[in-house]
């Protein structure tokens, strides 16, 4: 309920937004033109913004035969959830990273990109996964996948009322400098709206995630060594789509890294410590491992072997008795 609650809020205050940049570039009726536009736009990113995130940042869908690992690895991990599993897709890029998307756990996709999947060893991936079935399962992924659909629309908006002389508009109670200054505005609030988002919900992710996984610390050295890896290798399509930045896990542009008004992203020194205070709380090691339970006077029938295995957030077992297919 508290998801849905915030969506419609944040679609409200995209519709407000849009109206106001309508309403300096052409007054009155441009702020109606702007309604109808936003009215357009908010319908078409709860229906098909997934597909077009998907498609702008250049992922690829891959079947189980193309990539069984990772394939049984998301499955794996969205039984954890208690979700159903995701599409899999796959990005062309050697900078690591991976975001989800989707209006709900029914329609969603989890997309990571081949430099993760090559870079980052099998813990961490699968505490990447689990961070992003985290935001499926909370339908973060609605929110985010709209906020970035409308942060580009609204800019669209405001250079193509400037574009077509919409400051000249005698409604307009600032002319032409209403243009120009929306601009340059409207870019930056939406952006600030995108903020406002991303930073708590990151945090809940980590810590939800974790929780999936039962590897806190593997989701830490994943974040630590994406975000090292992310300021040397260019994402060419999030440098193209620069509203999409605030879905990845690491803040995929070039720069604005620190915890600072420009940001999307928390800090990741910020995230990571606050996952080594879970991984203290849960009692799980270095090695993805919890004490050993006392020894029992009959024998439980589990599987005692070795190899990692997805462990639930109560008990630090896989329930199913399925070892982890990485593992």
């Amino acid at each position: 309920m508290f998801n849905a609650f915030r969506t419609f809020v944040l679609i409200a205050a995209m519709t407000a937004l849009f109206m106001v940049v309508g309403y300096f570039i052409g007054g009155t009726g441009g702020m109606m033109i702007a309604l109808l536009f936003a009215a357009g736009t908010n319908l078409f990113a709860y229906w098909n913004s997934d597909k077009l995130v998907l498609r702008m940042q250049n992922a690829v869908p891959v079947a189980q035969s193309q990539a069984p690992e990772l394939y049984d690895m998301v499955e794996t991990l969205s039984r954890r959830a208690g979700i159903p599993t995701p599409a899999v897709y796959v990005i062309q890029s050697d900078q690591p990273n991976a975001f989800a998307t989707g209006r709900d756990p029914n329609n969603a996709a989890v997309a990571v990109s081949t430099g993760l999947l090559r870079q980052l060893d099998t813990r961490e991936v699968a505490g990447v996964v689990a961070h992003e079935l985290a935001h499926i399962r909370s339908r973060d992924t609605l929110t985010m996948t709209i906020t970035a659909t409308l942060a580009g629309a609204v800019s669209a908006l405001a250079q193509f009322g400037l574009f077509f002389g919409g400051g000249n508009n005698r409604d307009n109670p600032l002319g032409g400098i209403g243009a120009l200054l929306m601009v340059f505005l409207a870019p930056v609030a939406a952006m600030m709206v995108q903020m406002a988002v991303s930073r708590t919900r990151e945090y809940e992710a980590d810590k939800d995630g974790a929780e999936i996984s039962g590897d806190p610390l593997a989701l830490a050295s994943a974040l630590n060594k994406i975000a090292v890896l992310a300021g040397r290798q260019v994402n060419v399509a999030a440098e193209r789509n620069p509203a999409m930045a605030h879905m990845y896990i690491i803040n995929p542009l070039s720069g604005a890294r620190m915890d600072n008004l420009f940001s999307t992203h928390p800090d990741t020194g910020n995230r990571i410590a606050a996952l080594q205070r879970l991984a203290g709380e849960m009692r799980v090691d270095d090695k993805g491992r919890r004490p050993a339970p006392r020894p029992q006077p009959a024998s439980s029938g589990r599987d005692t072997g070795g190899g990692w295995r997805v462990p639930s957030a109560g008990r630090g077992e896989d329930d199913s008795g399925v070892r982890g297919p990485w593992g």
